[in-house]
């Protein structure tokens, strides 16, 4: 055992000293702080702006009514009624004297309709609120034209009352459930990207000591099974500390930014995460899941890294566990609409799904205690199984040389394992 915890500090303490780390741990956190503070950052640099907009209207029926609906919906754009020709005012649009030229015409029925010129129509913004306040102005003068009073129409279109209601016991409201999607969605990124990176990092750290002959004066003094299971913690627990990292610099970023005073603030993207408000329960079955799905893929990746040789050759042979992954991850993405699926349940219980999946299930359902008790089980003797299996691969696997052939070299190395 003592050993053990020498491989896993060891192989912690050289990761964590690694300039790919460190880089990678300061872009991280800085890509988190600019995240959470992208309101911030965008509004020192968008500088308020009004768009200044020429208007013909040679019924001279509609362009009160449109400014009246352009200034109740946007502060930035200005509407101005020129009487000028048509080419006089695109000439000044393109002098800068004017952003833009709407010409209003009245068609056949007597409705408005426009033509936006503008030098560039790349900003959709500012001119969709022009043609959505165009929109509103035909909807005003054909009601009125019609003898609708405009109060009952509002009210004709106002949104139905529509609410919904669980009646299944225990089950979460919509407002449960919507907060739940959005903690499990950040959840199961995390818990995917970890298994892929850290789970890479550890077939690629095998491979690389085998390629530099390090492996060869490592067993003499280290047993094969001691050094695969102290490399897979020593890689949990740089990722551990990375993810702490990230967290708390996120975590503190959110809660202590500063705020715009734009309405479409920073709020949306901490109500979206809403770690205060995560559930005890989501917690303890995100660590549970994380670390058991870390243990099953990093077990199977430790016995493909030591099949082979080179680093180049290691991204290969893991590219199965790895296709794996993303298909747990793309079957869980496409369960967050539909938790209740069956396809959904049946797959919680295939152990390579079951991290992701029963988690998912976990998170959004008020499932039975058994449920996930179950998903919980058939991952522990999975990874017993595949660690037994792994174990012996690993330990004649880390004396071969030579490519690596898929099921070719499984066979050779539990030959190697059992002299």
């Amino acid at each position: 055992m003592y050993k053990l915890w020498i491989v896993m500090a060891h192989t912690y303490k050289s990761r964590l000293r690694t300039k790919a780390f460190i880089i990678t741990t300061i872009v991280s956190l800085l890509l988190i702080v600019g995240l959470t503070n992208m309101q911030t950052i965008v509004g020192l640099f968008d500088e308020e702006e009004v768009h200044k907009v020429a208007v013909i209207d040679a019924s001279d029926r509609f362009f009160e009514p449109l400014k009246q609906q352009v200034d109740a919906s946007s502060d930035e754009i200005e509407m101005v009624k020129v009487t000028e020709s048509e080419s006089l005012t695109e000439e000044k649009v393109q002098e800068g004297e004017y952003d833009a030229l709407l010409v209003l015409e009245e068609n056949s029925e007597g409705l408005p309709s426009g033509l936006f010129k503008a030098e560039s129509v790349s900003d959709a913004g500012w001119m969709n609120k022009i043609e959505s306040s165009l929109q509103q102005t035909k909807v005003m003068i054909a009601t009125q034209n019609l003898g609708v009073d405009p109060a009952e129409l509002s009210n004709l279109y106002a949104p139905v009352s529509f609410e919904t209601e669980a009646l299944k016991e225990n089950a979460k409201t919509e407002e449960e459930l919507n907060q739940a999607r959005s903690i499990v969605y950040v959840l199961l990124f995390v818990i995917y990207f970890a298994v892929i990176f850290y789970g890479s990092m550890i077939a690629t750290e095998v491979a690389t000591e085998k390629s530099s002959r390090v492996m060869e004066i490592l067993i003499s003094s280290v047993s094969p099974v001691k050094q695969m299971f102290g490399k897979i913690f020593g890689i949990a627990l740089l990722g551990l500390t990375q993810f702490a990292l990230l967290f708390t610099a996120g975590f503190i970023s959110m809660k202590y930014a500063p705020k715009p005073e734009t309405p479409a603030s920073i709020d949306s993207f901490t109500d979206f995460i809403a770690i205060d408000q995560l559930p005890v329960s989501t917690m303890i079955y995100a660590v549970v899941f994380f670390f058991l799905g870390f243990l099953l893929y990093a077990t199977l990746l430790a016995m493909l890294g030591s099949l082979v040789n080179k680093v180049e050759e290691a991204n290969q042979v893991i590219t199965p566990v790895i296709l794996i992954i993303v298909v747990a991850f793309m079957i869980a993405m496409s369960g967050l609409g539909n938790p209740d699926a069956t396809f959904v349940t049946i797959t919680s219980y295939i152990p390579f799904f079951t991290p992701m999946i029963m988690f998912l299930r976990a998170g959004m359902l008020n499932i039975p205690i058994w449920e996930v008790m179950i998903g919980i089980l058939i991952l522990v003797a999975t990874i017993g199984i595949f660690a037994m299996i792994a174990a012996q691969v690993y330990r004649g696997g880390v004396l071969m040389y030579g490519n690596a052939t898929s099921l070719k070299s499984l066979k050779k190395a539990l030959i190697f394992a059992k002299r």
